[in-house]
């Protein structure tokens, strides 16, 4: 099981996202599935100022996958990151606030500057599988004067099919990382 999201027979070991091709990222995991009522919980989280809420969005992330995060031996915590114009806009990162709340619930370091998204591209939500890969190609970049640590781990508030993680767990290879993983508030369900 590469990324968490539910299969349709107990014998598979990859969903129909993470078949038929290699990743970047070694494993990756998420709370709950993405239907109401969280999904409702998370675009308020996102789009209406609800930070707070990513304060249980960590606790709930560090609740499930403290042992599993330790067994991954993660050096330092990397929140995918939002476009400049498009954090100025909402105010925040919400990835961000989950990394920098469950970095300090499990004392693992979070480095916000890792990893840039150079490009504006268009929210995923509104594009289908193909158009996904290509909005997000050349849009994240990790600065020369980053050095990478060994075991990162990617924090984002959903996981749909993989293309966001796997552009920024690419990047963070390039540049060092020796195995990359994710947690996300949820996931698709892939079925």
């Amino acid at each position: 099981m590469r990324c968490g999201k539910p299969v349709e027979k107990e014998e598979q070991e990859y969903c129909r996202d993470c078949s038929g091709h290699e990743a970047s990222f070694e494993q990756g995991r998420s709370i709950w599935l993405h239907r109401m009522p969280v999904s409702g919980a998370v675009y308020q989280f996102k789009y209406k100022n609800k930070r707070n809420f990513g304060k249980v969005f960590a606790r709930e992330m560090a609740l499930c996958y403290e042992a599993q995060v330790r067994r991954w031996k993660i050096d330092e915590i990397i929140p995918v990151p939002l476009h400049k114009s498009r954090k100025r806009k909402r105010g925040y990162n919400q990835a961000g606030i989950v990394a920098e709340e469950l970095g300090k619930l499990l004392h693992i370091p979070v480095n916000h500057r890792a990893v840039l998204r150079i490009r504006n591209t268009r929210p995923q939500k509104e594009l289908n599988d193909t158009q996904r890969i290509h909005n997000l190609k050349g849009a994240f970049a990790v600065p020369e004067n980053q050095k990478i640590k060994p075991n990162i781990l990617i924090v984002d508030d959903i996981y749909t099919t993989g293309n966001t993680i796997e552009r920024v767990a690419e990047k963070l290879k390039a540049a060092g990382a020796e195995k990359v993983y994710f947690l996300t508030i949820s996931i698709g369900q892939g079925l």
